[in-house]
């Protein structure tokens, strides 16, 4: 390498380290979990406080993480980044249930996910789009499938009351891995019963939405998070998309309704700060404002929280 380029790589290096002040991910799948995980809560805090992070979520399909938080915090209180955790809708909560969403609300919860892997949509692609998910080394019991629709494509009694819960509590819906067609039914319902902070987890992901379903659902009010897992390589394989297509779907939302979550935390992939750092420096490599990459990577999620 010679003296310029690495005058050049120094100089980007501490671009990004700049423009990563600040940042929040709402999507940290660290552990303890029943799937192998890179990097446990404790760690994944420490390194997002060296980035000079100002929040993480912490994300686990099978239980609420705002005890890990809250004691995390009180244990070391002089990190610089705020904790916090949600509930994923799966069977082990209970499925689509106001009791677990009432509980997540009074303990300091701020996400609500729809069902992940209990998700009748994502038992019906796991032959092909969702195989490469992760797995407990011990096998668990197989899935309840679970939607928000009844059988004539209302949203559920219990659906509605969880929207309830949300929107007095004042906290964010996510969609966790329902298909866009329950989306379509589900935001609008939640929007008239007074939720007011929406958002759709990896949209082109499992959840199946078009660019109009993306238009669509962001004019309505629901945030696109990308997964930055989707668009870096990492050790099983190239990325599924480029950077050139995240910032394409980051233009069809808008910048103010986008953003970013690591959803990493697996082995073999990128922990979840270097995730961020493979991201914006694309980005920059995209010539994107750093106004537009302050926002994706934290301003956008700082009003979310």
């Amino acid at each position: 390498m010679t003296e310029a380029s690495a005058a050049t790589t120094t100089d980007r290096n501490a671009e990004i380290a700049d423009l990563l002040v600040g940042a929040v991910d709402l999507h940290c799948h660290s552990g303890p979990a029943v799937f192998p995980r890179l990097l446990d809560h404790y760690e994944a805090m420490v390194e997002a406080s060296a980035a000079g992070f100002s929040a993480l979520v912490y994300k686990d399909h099978f239980y609420p993480g705002m005890a890990h938080a809250k004691l995390l915090e009180t244990l070391y209180p002089d990190t610089g980044v705020r904790l916090y955790s949600g509930v994923a809708l799966n069977n082990a909560s209970g499925g689509i249930n106001p009791h677990a969403v009432d509980h997540a609300v009074k303990l300091g919860g701020k996400i609500v996910w729809m069902p992940t892997f209990a998700a009748a949509n994502h038992i019906d692609k796991s032959a092909n789009e969702t195989k490469n998910y992760p797995k407990s080394a011990d096998p668990m019991l197989a899935p309840i499938p679970l939607s928000v629709l009844d059988e004539n494509g209302k949203l559920t009694k219990e659906t509605n009351e969880v929207l309830d819960v949300i929107a007095a509590g004042d906290i964010i819906l996510s969609s966790g891995h329902l298909s866009v067609d329950e989306l379509k039914v589900l935001y609008p319902e939640a929007k008239r019963r007074g939720v007011k902070k929406m958002m759709i987890n990896h949209p082109t992901y499992v959840v199946g939405c078009s660019d109009d379903d993306i238009r669509e659902l962001s004019r309505l009010g629901v945030y696109m998070e990308h997964s930055i897992c989707m668009f870096i390589p990492n050790e099983r394989g190239p990325a599924r998309w480029n950077a050139a297509e995240l910032r394409r779907l980051v233009d069809l939302a808008g910048v103010e309704m986008t953003i970013f979550g690591s959803d990493l935390g697996l082995v073999k992939m990128p922990r979840p700060v270097e995730g961020y750092r493979a991201i914006v420096n694309d980005l920059l490599d995209l010539q994107v404002p750093r106004s537009d990459i302050r926002k994706l990577v934290g301003g956008n999620a700082v009003e979310l929280l």
